[in-house]
């Protein structure tokens, strides 16, 4: 609920292990909400939902360690370098240096960039950081909120590979986009959310 009034309504829909979902709709309709209720970050109004079996009413808390979000916001601390901010999201899942090294140079933000704070970064930077940061948690499910917006061409042919990879090792994904070419290609399932419900849902084009 936002200023008295429901966000989501009628917003019935399952997402199986493995799965590549995109969510489509104009702007207002409630696909941020929806990835924000699914990472345990909005209270569940009405109604009943679960992800990993745990209760969105009641169980929040123990849903978010298994979740990556990356929203519009970045999520990065500028007065930390690369490194520093992909160490400190990895550590809240346990992650091993090795394993932020890795996420480092798979993302390309290794070498110089590494070491670079990053309020310094341009945009297409900060982007591939924070992917970085999901990386290194290892998330169950990650959800994305237009991922690649701010990347290059390189980077976004990346950052594809990355997802794939991601559901091939056990995890899902939902994204919210508009470049609908681009994240339909990777979508098993689009899911149209408009008005705050779940409109339809058909394979991709």
């Amino acid at each position: 609920m936002i200023g008295g009034f429901p966000v989501l309504a009628g917003a019935t829909m399952s997402v199986a292990v493995g799965e590549i979902v995109l969510l489509q709709g104009p702007n207002g309709a409630g696909k941020t909400s929806l990835l924000r209720l699914c990472a345990g970050l909005l209270p569940i109004a009405r109604g009943t939902g679960s992800v990993f079996g745990f209760d969105l009413a009641t169980q929040r808390d123990s849903i978010r360690p298994r979740v990556g979000m990356l929203g519009h916001r970045n999520g990065l601390y500028g007065d930390l370098t690369v490194a520093e901010n992909v160490a400190f999201w990895g550590s809240t899942a346990g992650a091993t240096s090795a394993e932020v090294e890795a996420a480092v140079t798979r993302l390309g933000v290794d070498g110089r960039l590494r070491d670079v704070m990053v309020v310094k970064l341009s945009a297409g930077q900060k982007r591939r950081t924070a992917l970085a940061c999901l990386v290194a948690r290892r998330a169950e499910l990650w959800l994305l909120d237009e991922p690649h917006a701010g990347l290059d061409a390189a980077g976004r042919d990346e950052l594809d590979t990355v997802l794939r990879q991601a559901v091939d090792s056990g995890a899902t994904v939902l994204v919210a986009s508009h470049e609908l070419e681009r994240a339909g290609s990777l979508a098993h399932r689009v899911v149209e959310v408009v008005a705050g419900q779940v409109h339809e849902v058909e394979p991709p084009s």
